[in-house]
């Protein structure tokens, strides 16, 4: 059984969950110039207005966050994230185009970084320049190239942010394609959250991340999921359940083939393939419903009619809140207040 992987849904989920830690493990400069007292504001929404502007491409994943530096004029600015996974001679071209086009939209200073996950080391653009007749352009924008982090390897796995253990997985979903292989370092990265010390909401977050990037054949998954188990006995630390396993890989599943189904159908008026991107996200948060749903009623039995109906009109957020009460709640009306 082949494995195919899918990096855009891990990129884009854990930019939102770990967007500081993002920017000090690879970009530590541009971390240092922000307030982190005043938390960024995703506007994912105003970032496809512009990409579906015109046509810019198919990238892993994207990421617009408004942040506000540490200056004491309070400035605002524009933080665009390109995550590209493949060699794309117009790729330079791209970037600058959604910077330019934000600035236009928004007359905010826009700063793009780029993530190359790609494998060849001959791929690194790093500016896009254009001119004639003394009418010059040139636009630089700061760039990571994932590959090169194999030589730090060591430097990843002793650090304590938490991102690094994404870099560490998406190298590792590179190169270890055969099922075996990739089981002991998808075994490798998880433990090593625990000996790290990492918490509880941390563990379940990177648990989800790791297991999206380095995705098994169904029979190695369960392999490995039996011996996660006897870990986690050794270490007293029954944090990732089977059942809690099961639910966030049916939840997920079931819910993008939902969230496609709606996207595809509201896509007759947006573009067929803004509709499907928005599925997905729709069908992402589908699939977290799904699972909270199964969780409390694992915990606290049958639900009535009124938390159903508060649960299918919840937002992501309202979601991803309750998700986390749940794991020190007693009783119900303690996960939604």
């Amino acid at each position: 059984m082949s494995i195919v992987d899918d990096h855009d849904s891990p990129w884009k989920e854990a930019l939102r969950l770990y967007f500081e830690e993002f920017l000090a493990l690879l970009f530590p400069d541009i971390h240092n110039q922000i307030d982190w007292l005043v938390p960024p504001e995703f506007l994912d929404h105003e970032l496809q207005q512009v990409t579906h502007d015109g046509e810019t491409g198919r990238r892993y994943a994207d990421k617009l966050a408004k942040v506000r530096t540490r200056q004491g004029d309070e400035r605002w600015v524009l933080m665009h994230v390109e995550i590209q996974g493949y060699s794309d001679a117009a790729f330079a071209e791209r970037v600058y185009l959604i910077n330019s086009r934000l600035f236009d939209r928004y007359r905010e200073e826009t700063v793009s970084l780029v993530v190359l996950t790609d494998a060849s080391p001959s791929f690194c653009p790093e500016k896009y320049s254009r001119g004639l007749w003394g009418c010059q352009l040139e636009f630089q924008f700061p760039i990571q190239k994932l590959i090169g982090w194999e030589a730090r390897w060591d430097e990843l796995a002793q650090s304590r942010n938490p991102f690094a253990l994404v870099v560490m997985a998406q190298l590792r979903a590179q190169t270890a394609k055969k099922g075996e292989e990739r089981k002991q370092w998808k075994k490798l990265l998880i433990q090593s959250m625990y000996e790290h010390g990492f918490s509880r909401t941390n563990i379940l977050e990177l648990f989800r991340l790791i297991d999206w990037f380095l995705q098994l054949p169904r029979e190695l998954e369960q392999a490995f999921l039996r011996e996660h188990k006897l870990y986690e006995d050794s270490k007293q630390m029954p944090y990732i359940s089977s059942a809690e396993r099961f639910g966030i890989e049916q939840g997920i599943e079931q819910g993008i083939e939902q969230g496609i189904g709606l996207g595809i159908e509201q896509g007759i008026g947006l573009g067929i393939e803004q509709g499907i991107e928005q599925g997905i996200e729709q069908g992402v948060i589908r699939g977290e419903r799904i699972l909270l749903v199964r969780q409390l009623t694992k915990k606290f039995g049958p639900l009535d009619a009124a938390t159903v109906q508060k649960l299918e009109a919840a937002m992501e957020t309202d979601i991803l809140k309750w998700s986390e009460n749940i794991l020190d709640a007693t009783k119900l009306s303690e996960v939604f207040a």
